[in-house]
């Protein structure tokens, strides 16, 4: 049998998955690395700590499946957007990575967005704000020049981890949208957004397709790894288009709702969608395209309220399903890190309101689902707008794991929800690793073969009539305090 492997690089971890030609998981490894916060606002991480990860990651799938090495067809990568490696003159790091959820380059963002905003959208798809590497950059050139002058490349995680792997320096048609520094007319870079960015055009990797088959692994990656020369590489693309992949969505008409580290809605569409609430993608289908709406902060915000206030999160998930729907008047916005979509605003923060004495931690627990959940539904607003509105969508991302959460947000959005047995984007990768290594027919044949539906989360009426009376009350609650958090 033929064996596949993806590779995903989240904000806190590295997962890997195993996946054979009959479409079946047959192993999985995970890894944790830490993101550092060196300064309110700030999120860094050492790239050669992903590496790390991948290295213990695929040694784990081989040694729990026991296949053999050369059985490995195909390898394929994938990791968030936006955070981009400056690689000096000797192959390492010159920093650590800006990671996307960083917002010190705000105020060049907000210089972007007033003096050039109609046309950085018109040239890449997409409005501005600070998780973009082009504000990023601009940012090291005022602040740390020298940092600029070491640099001689600039790569994606993925692209750098997959460098390390074979030697190949190229990034891929989806990954090279998330830069700001790409003409996405033209598939080409932008030297005069590089020159805003301070960085040389020669410095941008050669753009490849995300089934681009790369150089053999090296025999210091072999060693690493223990895979062998026969193993394909392949280039690989970003995060929440292999998850969209791997939830089965490659036809128009299609959509994900996403629960993760961000909170994404993303219908797939036949032609780019432009407008600067939305962040836009090719999708790995040709012809194809995933605009999205987006939350920066969704699952994060669990994650958060969990380690600030203790417990675990089926403690409180169970507590939270005790308590009615509104949390007995108690609204959650959670602007842990500013806002994206529909707001672009940097400076936003979150916030409860309306607490009393009767209320407990079950009601903040349910609050947090909810708050998120009216952010969702925020966005879902943008695309029912713009005529993209899906009438169903796969959930998938982590926190789509709760049944409690997707009831809520299957209410609030008014659409049936279906989960997958596998939505990783680790599997995405390997079913794209697939499809490059002719493993699989076609996209179509990678799906059919894989995704796996395990149920469906329908609306509640009375769900849904409850939260769209509660909504404009959450969205005055959000113009009354967005001068407030402007003035923190």
């Amino acid at each position: 049998m033929n064996y596949l492997i993806g590779v995903d690089f989240g904000g806190s971890s590295s997962k890997a998955t195993l996946l054979g030609e009959d479409g079946r998981v047959y192993a999985t490894a995970s890894r944790e690395y830490p993101t550092y916060y060196p300064q309110n606002g700030w999120a860094e991480q050492d790239i050669d700590d992903s590496y790390d990860a991948m290295v213990a990651n695929i040694r784990s799938l081989l040694s729990q499946s026991g296949i053999h090495p050369r059985d490995v067809a195909a390898l394929a990568l994938d990791a968030a957007t936006h955070t981009a490696v400056l690689v000096g003159e000797d192959g390492r790091p010159v920093r650590r990575a800006i990671y996307w959820t960083d917002s010190r380059a705000s105020e060049q963002a907000a210089w972007l967005k007033r003096e050039m905003g109609d046309e950085l959208i018109e040239e890449c798809y997409n409005g501005v704000s600070s998780l973009w590497t082009l504000p990023q950059l601009m940012w090291l050139r005022e602040h740390e020049p020298d940092t600029l002058k070491k640099a001689r490349r600039l790569m994606a995680v993925k692209d750098y981890v997959r460098w390390r792997l074979t030697g190949d320096y190229a990034t891929d048609s989806i990954e090279a949208m998330g830069f700001m520094l790409l003409d996405a007319r033209s598939n080409t870079w932008s030297g005069r957004l590089c020159a805003l960015a301070g960085i040389d055009p020669d410095m941008m990797p050669p753009i490849v397709e995300p089934t681009a088959r790369m150089s053999p692994l090296t025999r210091q990656a072999q060693a690493d790894t223990g895979l062998t020369d026969s193993t394909a590489v392949i280039a690989g693309a970003t995060d929440t288009v292999m998850e969209v992949y791997a939830s089965g969505a490659v036809s128009v008409g299609q959509a994900t709702v996403k629960l993760a580290t961000a909170g994404r809605i993303c219908p797939i569409t036949d032609h780019p969608v432009v407008d600067p609430r939305l962040v836009t993608y090719r999708h790995v289908v040709s012809g194809l395209w995933y605009p999205g709406t987006a939350t920066k902060a969704c699952a994060t915000c669990n994650r958060w309220y969990r380690d600030t206030f203790g417990g675990n999160y089926e403690e409180m998930s169970a507590a939270a399903a005790t308590v009615s729907r509104g949390s007995e008047g108690l609204f959650f916005h959670p602007y842990l890190q500013g806002e994206i979509t529909p707001y672009l605003d940097d400076r936003l923060r979150a916030s409860f309101t309306g607490a009393a004495g009767y209320h407990t931690k079950a009601h903040f627990n349910r609050a947090v689902l909810e708050g998120v959940a009216y952010s969702m539904k925020d966005c879902f607003e943008v695309l029912k707008e713009l005529r993209i509105a899906p009438t169903e969508a796969a959930a998938i991302g982590g926190g789509a794991k709760s049944p409690l959460w997707r009831q809520i947000l299957a209410d609030m959005l008014n659409i049936p929800l279906t989960t997958v047995e596998n939505v990783d984007s680790s599997l995405g990768s390997a079913m794209l690793a697939g499809v490059a290594a002719r493993v699989f027919g076609s996209h179509a044949d990678a799906v059919r073969k894989c995704v796996r539906v395990t149920g469906v989360t329908r609306p509640d009426p009375e769900g849904v009539a409850f939260y769209d009376g509660r909504f404009p009350l959450y969205k005055q609650i959000q113009s009354v305090l967005a001068p407030i958090y402007h003035q923190l």
